[in-house]
């Protein structure tokens, strides 16, 4: 068995507006990610690895986002 394909960043993008995802912000940031690595190629390497650190800074601060919301966001409590 083959590696499992990664969607592109359309397929992802319908995906999170069909499943009423698009208020969740760690999904926004996959698919951020998913349109920079399809971008990757056509990106130099300065302007490739600026965005990359943008993505990683704005991850680093979800981590606030999570605080007390845990049974909100993923169902438990």
């Amino acid at each position: 068995m083959g590696p499992v394909p990664t969607p592109n960043h359309e397929d992802l993008a319908r995906y999170l507006e069909q499943n009423d995802a698009l208020t969740k912000p760690w999904l926004l940031l996959q698919l951020r990610l998913s349109r920079l690595k399809e971008e990757k190629d056509s990106l130099g390497a300065e302007e490739y690895l600026r965005r990359v650190q943008d993505a990683h800074e704005d991850l680093m601060r979800l981590g606030t986002f999570w605080r007390g919301r845990e049974a909100e966001l993923f169902g438990r409590g």
